[in-house]
């Protein structure tokens, strides 16, 4: 059994428990499917016992499950209010248990697989994996973009267990929408772009998900290893077989802060630089031990503007592709409703839909609820879609 920490607001009063509750030498404290009916009794629990702990298998089976019926839902363009109620059945964790690919996005599954692939030391296998990956990526991306891009703003905004994996998925999809729907480049320079962002950090893949847990400011070890990682990023995937110099350059750039026109740089400086904005969007967007992730809309602008506090060419075509407001983005109301992002937009209508109540929002991840006043916006009196009518107001 091998057992992580878990926060206690994510246990839901009043509901059925999907995974068993432990304490830290793995003794059950309330089995899966007891309703904890309010949150003195749970208080009580921790107070006698300490932290709560769940299995990882039992837990990752639950979470491949919503992940699966949240992306499901929109993709079918349910109301947020269905969405927000999302409940997991047993039919839908023995779907989630499926292992074999039936074209339908198991995102969870495309987690592990990443994670995986990022350790992988055997260059037979490693190419097969980052193959697969890439190529399943792309497939959902172009099928259902808007759907893709929710599912990982949410996995990011959620999962720091598997940050590395997380944020190499969201990264690569990033740049391959832009390389196709704004720069339009090339299926075969998007696809080596889509495998260069998958392994852009492969050389701190463990420090990655170290830090992303760890409260302390990183070491002087860490940082030399941080400051370090793009060259051994190059090396270790040099060792497993990669030789394409394109691919190279751009995991041993794409930390470069040097701005201006992507028409300028090599083919691989333009992938470095592609990578390097997104790669900025995502970090601000995932949350730490340490901090607080930004709103997406406000990490969104902080990737538009280079150094020089200048448009830049790649924040531009990223921005363009994911929408200033991109899919699982929730923003507030002028009325102080709250809406969650679902399509993809530069300029209103920003397709949006309601929640009902606050209550509902904080049943998703507690960040979401400390979002950005934005804009004015008209709503129809039942499930409604909102419309921007005037400036945006960023604020935290």
């Amino acid at each position: 059994m091998s057992l992580v920490t878990i926060s206690i607001e994510s246990v839901r009063i009043g509901h059925p428990l999907p995974f068993s509750l432990r304490d830290v030498g793995g003794v059950m404290l309330a089995a899966k499917g007891y309703i904890i009916r309010s949150r003195a009794d749970l208080d009580q629990i921790v107070a006698q016992r300490g932290e709560l702990y769940v299995d990882v298998a039992e837990s990752e089976a639950h979470h491949r499950a919503y992940v699966g019926k949240l992306y499901d839902l929109v993709r079918k363009e349910k109301s947020l209010g269905k969405i927000a109620d999302a409940q997991i059945s047993s039919d839908d964790l023995e779907v989630a248990h499926e292992t074999a690919d039936t074209g339908e996005a198991d995102w969870l599954d495309l987690q592990s697989q990443s994670h995986t692939m990022l350790r992988d030391s055997n260059p037979v296998t490693f190419g097969s994996r980052l193959n697969k990956l890439q190529a399943q990526l792309s497939r959902h991306s172009r099928a259902n973009p808007d759907g893709t891009l929710f599912a990982l703003i949410h996995l990011s905004a959620t999962e720091t267990r598997l940050y590395s994996a997380t944020h190499a998925m969201l990264v690569s999809v990033m740049c391959t929408l832009a390389a196709r729907e704004v720069l339009k480049w090339p299926d075969a320079q998007e696809a080596t772009l889509g495998k260069a962002a998958l392994t852009m950090n492969i050389g701190m893949t463990e420090l990655q998900d170290r830090l992303a847990q760890q409260k302390e400011p990183p070491n002087a070890a860490q940082r030399s290893q941080i400051e370090e990682h793009c060259t051994e990023s190059v090396r270790l995937l040099e060792q497993l077989g990669i030789a394409d110099p394109c691919w190279l350059e751009a995991v041993g750039q794409h930390h470069s802060h040097t701005p201006g026109p992507l028409g300028a740089r090599t083919e691989g400086q333009r992938m470095a630089r592609l990578i390097q904005r997104a790669d900025m969007f995502a970090a601000h967007l995932a949350p730490r031990a340490s901090r607080v992730p930004m709103a997406p809309a406000t990490a969104m602008q902080a990737c538009y503007f280079d150094e020089n506090k200048k448009p830049d060419e790649a924040g531009a075509a990223l921005v363009k592709a994911t929408g200033i407001y991109s899919p699982g983005s929730f923003v507030r109301l002028t009325n102080n409703e709250v809406a969650v992002v679902i399509k993809r937009g530069l300029t209103p209508p920003l397709r949006a839909w309601l929640f009902w109540s606050i209550e509902a929002v904080c049943r998703w991840p507690r960040w979401w609820c400390a979002i950005p006043a934005i804009t004015t916006f008209a709503s129809s009196p039942v499930c409604r879609t909102a419309m921007s009518r005037s400036k945006s107001i960023w604020s935290a």
